[in-house]
């Protein structure tokens, strides 16, 4: 008897071609993080600097003056700074994980159940993506309004939960799952419920993970500016809406401004760096097939 001992197949590149790659993505990296580097480099700039012509990359005499600055702002204001940041992590946490949950709860049935109307309602889930927010707010402000959901958290929370880019993506992510796995699930006498929560969920783990990095970032951005056409309190209002308004004070508060956009760009940031790991850990489970 011959025993065969195969050796692990290795890649027909030499170390050049490595090193060419190495090198190309590396310069690639570098030319899209200027921007973030700007970005951070501005919010410690005096008025100056900032002003200075061609623009400097490095700021050359750091300070914190655009963010005393803008803490004096706040100081001025009769509702609460805390109030305006506890309303918008309200509203991007709680949209989020309603928006996960509500998405991943629809999406399962449409891809592993056969029930009349099936694939009529994913076309209809297929064509609402090609609608930009700017066609719906009529209809959303229309809808809201009959519900008397105006100057609330539900008109920002209830157009979150069903944004429909969620149900597409969890879709097209549970239907890569072998239907033979939930089979096993049911033989052992496991519900809908426990296969979703215990089985389903943690596989498309890449899926949900995603869907937060976009879901927040669309609440703690875009979602807050247009929180305005539905929320008329003050004590409703949010960061960047309020933010927004010191954008508006003219070149005076140029230095407030580059503070600001470091610091809304920091919550979005934090997460995808926390969440990234978890994405590439989990991506091999996404291909798993019949």
């Amino acid at each position: 008897m011959k025993f065969v001992i195969k050796m692990p197949k290795r890649l027909n590149r030499s170390w050049g071609v490595d090193l060419i790659l190495f090198l190309l993505l590396g310069g690639v990296a570098v030319f899209m993080s200027l921007p973030l580097v700007f970005t951070i480099s501005n919010a410690f700039k005096p008025l100056d600097e900032i002003f200075t012509f061609p623009p400097k990359l490095f700021v050359r005499n750091p300070t914190f003056k655009n963010f005393t600055d803008l803490v004096g702002i706040f100081s001025d204001s009769w509702v609460p700074f805390s109030r305006y940041v506890f309303n918008t992590f309200f509203i991007a946490i709680v949209g989020t994980v309603g928006h996960v949950l509500l998405a991943s709860a629809a999406a399962y049935p449409l891809a592993k159940t056969q029930f009349p109307g099936r694939k009529i309602l994913f076309s209809i889930v297929v064509m609402s993506l090609m609608f930009t927010a700017y066609v719906t707010q009529v209809p959303n402000y229309m809808i809201i309004s009959y519900l008397g959901m105006i100057n609330t958290y539900w008109a920002i929370l209830l157009p979150a939960f069903s944004m429909t880019l969620g149900l597409y993506l969890m879709k097209q992510f549970m239907e890569q799952i072998p239907d033979a796995l939930l089979e096993a699930g049911k033989i052992d006498g496991a519900s809908e419920y426990r296969i979703f929560w215990q089985i389903v969920m943690p596989i498309v783990r890449p899926a949900w993970l995603t869907l937060i990095i976009f879901s927040l970032q669309n609440l703690w951005t875009n979602g807050s500016v247009t929180s305005h056409k539905f929320i008329y309190s003050e004590q409703l209002k949010t960061v960047d809406y309020v933010f927004g308004q010191i954008a508006s004070g003219g070149l005076v508060r140029t230095g407030p401004v580059a503070a600001v956009t470091f610091l809304m760009m920091l919550v979005p940031i934090t997460v995808f760096i926390i969440t990234q790991s978890s994405i590439i850990q989990t991506m091999s489970t996404s291909g798993l097939k019949e």
